[in-house]
């Protein structure tokens, strides 16, 4: 996706209100070989470009005084109940070198799986992103995961991923087989089933209540 950003000279508190009363949101640009850049963009186009998942999760290509070149969204920071960007953070990136990135993970399939179609079991997306470590032109927007062929009691985790060529999971002390991704869960009413009948052998071992006396 390309951005449009403009130079910005001034900077603090008064002058990004400023530039806010205008229409316009504060940014910086950092990292790579360059000094930190202050830029300003057009609020509506940025407002309408954050509701997109991709200007999230892949590499940006920013145009600035008539050069283009490749950044990453770092940070957004947004007013806690009005619909204003406050300030917004891009980060330079090389061809060479790797990023780390969350990505978000797409769920296909499930409907299709003998889990749901057959067992009407539940199934809990325990993650929704995944931290991963690429080259930027191996940043993929989304990572797919299958869903179609879960069955009844099985626990999807890492290891049952394939990534994209050239990506790697970044894991920090968790192992592939310990990253749950995904849990199968049986239907409530069947797991109901055990305890009413466990109820009803003990009712059937309660002592008859004794009978009154007859005068």
């Amino acid at each position: 996706m390309k951005f449009v950003a403009f130079e910005r000279s001034k900077q603090g508190t008064g002058a990004s209100r400023r530039l806010r009363n205008a229409g316009k949101a504060p940014g910086i640009v950092y990292g790579g070989e360059g000094q930190p850049q202050l830029i300003e963009l057009d609020h509506n186009a940025l407002w309408q470009a954050l509701k997109k998942e991709a200007f999230h999760s892949s590499v940006l290509t920013m145009e600035l005084a008539g050069k283009e070149s490749p950044v990453l969204l770092r940070d957004v920071q947004v007013h806690p109940y009005r619909q204003q960007v406050l300030h917004v953070d891009f980060q330079r990136v090389s061809a060479t070198q790797k990023i780390h990135m969350k990505v978000p993970l797409h769920y296909r399939g499930e409907e299709e799986s003998p889990a749901v179609k057959t067992d009407k079991c539940l199934v809990n997306h325990i993650q929704t992103d995944l931290e991963i470590s690429c080259l930027p032109g191996d940043l993929p927007e989304a990572i797919t995961v299958d869903l179609s062929k879960l069955e009844k009691g099985v626990t999807l985790t890492l290891k049952d991923v394939t990534l994209p060529k050239g990506v790697e999971a970044v894991l920090r002390g968790q192992t592939a087989e310990g990253m749950v991704l995904v849990a199968v869960v049986n239907p409530a009413a069947e797991e109901a089933e055990p305890a009413a009948d466990a109820a009803a052998p003990a009712a059937a071992a309660a002592p008859a209540a004794p009978a009154g006396d007859k005068k």
